[in-house]
């Protein structure tokens, strides 16, 4: 069983999607001009800090020591120490502006982004000394580090033409620069085991390509041509799969050792059998009650009875589970109009679990439901049909267990024993998105106007044959 804390903050709670939980047992909350930092477990205030200007941005550093705040319609970056209240930072960017600020691996390093994306540069609260890189390709993306923090890699763009640039993270210096072949680069990252870069390029051009930290191009994967291409990337936490999801709807796995296709995840509107997976449907049904234990006012029925009031047609309350359905299964589906820029097609949510076994995809064809891959098998695993949209999934950092949201009133959890509802018992609050804690033990719920902590209890071992149940749970 689990708990729940809640607290109020009339403020733009949007920033909190972006980095709000820090490594160890704090939280922020940001309004306007304020930044409070909360203990987790009690939600008291540790923390207040005043800002010059309203937040628009606020990141922990990885080691939870420091915490940034950007005042983007300032040009200024503040940076605040939890453990020393007297150490404070400034960064002004003037003219230039800022469009994104972020921390290094080491913590010591802020990197801002001026806007219009004619300068990076990279600010050192140890020596107060600072290094530009020109040309950056974006603001908030296209910049990613290895594993060990020890280097990093860039895209620029320059002459019409995308490059990577490597850099050394103990000196900043570029130690070198190759140019990938990418119509507009939309972004990189490296594979978890540091041995290589991937990269992919714009809607308009499917192109998935793979380097080695010393430019050589070792693969590139493209599908199919005269379509929209890829949408969304990410590697396994193992290193050894990368996970392609295209407009196509199909999600694609990629092996490290071919850099070729492993499998491919499609999702059709209507699914038939033969599949082994289990299909949780999200109904709702009148709540039944208790009444062995209730005992009955005789003259309360007789005056209500007098005064023409129905007894027996009091307001009935529901309740919210998952039930087990049947093959063959109508998904909800809808078609993209071709007359509009961004469609809403494709597979537009992709994650790995810790122990890159599953892979969940969202087709934004069918936004509210959640499909679950066993990566060991290539088969489905389960599939999650909500009533309403799915706003976000996101894994367990420890366990294999996913928790998403719908924007109602519920949590909802899968694991490979099952899926659970989860009645959220605090009035007026819907689910709007969530956060994992870094050890897996709660989640931050967040509301339009308020947020919450739920304390989750930790999985036991369990065995990946367990005959998958549907149930149910309030809190």
């Amino acid at each position: 069983m689990a708990s729940f804390r809640r607290a109020e903050s009339k403020s733009n709670l949007e920033r909190f999607k972006q980095h709000p939980v820090s490594p160890h047992d704090l939280r922020w909350i940001a309004s306007d001009y304020r930044l409070v930092i909360r203990d987790v477990e009690s939600l008291k205030v540790v923390q207040l800090y005043s800002c010059l200007d309203k937040i628009s941005y606020v990141e922990w550093a990885p080691d939870s020591e420091y915490i940034l705040c950007g005042l983007y319609k300032r040009a200024m970056v503040q940076a605040w120490s939890v453990s020393q209240q007297e150490w404070t930072c400034k960064i002004d960017e003037g003219l230039a502006g800022i469009s994104h600020a972020r921390w290094s691996p080491d913590s010591r390093h802020i990197i801002t982004t001026s806007e219009f994306q004619l300068r990076l540069t990279v600010w050192s609260l140890v020596n107060t000394a600072c290094v530009h890189v020109l040309w950056p390709k974006h603001g908030s993306k296209g910049v990613s580090f290895t594993k060990d923090g020890k280097f990093a890699a860039f895209a620029t763009r320059k002459d019409c033409k995308d490059y990577v640039n490597l850099l050394a993270c103990h000196s900043w210096e570029i130690i070198s620069t190759f140019p990938v072949d990418t119509i507009e680069l939309l972004d990189l990252e490296w594979s978890p085991n540091d041995s290589a870069i991937a990269v992919w390029d714009c809607p308009l051009e499917y192109k998935v390509l793979i380097y080695s930290p010393d430019g050589r191009c070792l693969f590139k994967f493209q599908a199919y041509e005269s379509g929209l291409g890829v949408k969304t990337v990410a590697w396994s936490p193992c290193g050894q799969f990368l996970g392609v999801g295209s407009y196509d709807q199909v999600g694609r796995v990629l092996n490290h050792l071919t850099w070729k296709s492993v499998a491919e995840f499609a999702h059709p509107s209507v699914v038939r059998h033969p599949v082994t997976a289990v299909v949780f449907k999200e109904i709702e049904e009148p709540a039944e009650l208790d009444m062995s234990s209730l005992s009955i006012d005789e003259d309360a029925v007789q005056k209500s009875s007098q005064n023409g009031t129905d007894n027996s047609s009091a307001t009935g309350s529901t309740r919210v589970r998952y039930a087990v359905a049947e093959f063959p299964i109508p998904l909800p589906f809808q078609k993209a109009p071709v007359d509009k820029p961004n469609p809403k097609q494709g597979v537009g949510l992709m994650s790995w679990s810790a122990d890159s076994r599953y892979l969940l995809t969202r087709n934004d064809n069918s936004p509210t439901v959640l499909w679950i891959w066993d990566i060991s098998r290539l088969e489905l695993a389960a599939l999650l049909i909500q009533k309403d949209v799915i706003r976000a999934a996101a894994w367990d950092p420890i366990y294999p267990r996913v928790a998403l949201c719908t924007g109602s009133s519920h949590l909802y959890m899968w694991t490979p024993a099952g899926a659970c509802c989860v009645k959220v018992p605090l009035p007026q609050f819907s689910v709007l998105d969530m956060k994992w804690n870094f050890d897996g033990t709660s989640l931050l719920l967040k509301d339009k106007e308020s947020f919450c902590c739920t304390f989750v209890p930790m999985l036991p071992d369990f065995e990946t044959n367990e005959s998958p149940q549907d149930s149910e749970g309030e809190i």
